[in-house]
């Protein structure tokens, strides 16, 4: 009886070590996001010129919310931005969209790049490539197409990007929609994806994601601009894996991502964290590979030192 007794008790200490991990988890969830979300945005001081923001947007088809979403964009309270609509194929409804919004606001720095450039396997980066090049500001801001702004987000976002800062990303949440599909998104999003993504966070661990993200334009030149990242899938990971191994700080904006599609079904979203789930665990696989190739040459580069002697 002895030794199932002493299985049962591992058993019940590494159940208990387990629990108490997840409620450290949500602790640190719960007051770090009560101290870094939906904060008041506060103007920058008179004497500091506002960094102008190029700000990127992929597009590929329409959806019932496009032209709202990308409304937001025209209207948000920022002095100095500039819109880069890029769209791969040129028959694309997208581009109607962004012609009649780019009528309707004028007065709104705006241009529409087409055709895209093919410079890796990743089709985000071919097609924000013409955009990022012709880009004229010192911040990039990358949003997808289905990211909705405030009038005060871009402004809040900017107001991270302190000097050790290089790149100020968006935790992903959703606006209110109708519908079960919708509120099982916006419970994820608001549960269990916030929980990690504000514990990952406050310890400073690579959780970017690229569906909102502004960075300083002259940190991805240093590595040959975004078209360096192009042979990833993962973009956003690495992308910020490598502005972390410059000795950049990375951190999230007091604003949530408002993630407002206007397709929200299910199965579509199923796949849409199996496609997330299967990009980390092979991103991780492969940092893991990396590391013990680099183990395994040093081990051989001492081995060869040794029968040198």
């Amino acid at each position: 009886m002895a030794p199932v007794i002493y299985t049962l008790y591992g058993f019940a200490i590494l159940f208990f070590v387990f629990w108490c991990g997840k409620w450290i988890v949500h602790l640190i969830a719960l007051f770090y996001g009560k101290w870094k979300l939906h904060k008041k945005v506060t103007q920058l001081p008179c004497e500091t010129p506002y960094p102008g923001v190029s700000i990127l947007k992929p597009l590929m088809g329409v959806d019932p919310n496009l032209f709202c979403n990308l409304e937001t964009f025209f209207t948000m309270n920022y002095p100095v931005y500039e819109l880069l609509f890029c769209v791969e194929d040129k028959s694309d409804p997208a581009v109607m969209v962004v012609m009649q919004l780019t009528e309707k606001y004028p007065t709104v720095s705006s241009r529409l790049f087409t055709g895209g450039s093919n410079v890796g396997v990743n089709p985000k980066i071919n097609n924000m490539q013409p955009g990022f090049k012709a880009a004229k500001y010192e911040l990039i801001l990358i949003s997808d197409s289905g990211i909705r702004m405030k009038e005060d987000t871009l402004l809040d976002m900017v107001s991270c990007m302190t000097e050790d800062v290089g790149l100020v990303h968006q935790m992903p949440f959703t606006c209110d929609r109708d519908g079960f599909a919708a509120t099982l998104e916006k419970v994820y999003f608001g549960t269990a994806q916030a929980r990690i993504y504000l514990v990952a966070d406050f310890l400073r661990v690579n959780c970017h994601t690229g569906m909102s993200a502004l960075m300083r334009k002259a940190l991805i030149d240093e590595v040959g601009g975004i078209e360096a990242f192009s042979c990833y899938l993962a973009e956003d990971f690495f992308l910020a894996k490598s502005l972390k191994e410059r000795g950049w700080r990375m951190c999230i904006s007091s604003q949530p991502a408002w993630q407002n599609s206007g397709v929200c079904e299910i199965n579509s979203f199923q796949a849409r964290l199996t496609r997330m789930v299967l990009c980390h665990l092979t991103n991780l696989i492969l940092l893991w590979v990396g590391c013990f190739e680099n183990v395994a040459v040093h081990i051989c580069f001492f081995m060869l030192c040794g029968t040198q002697r």
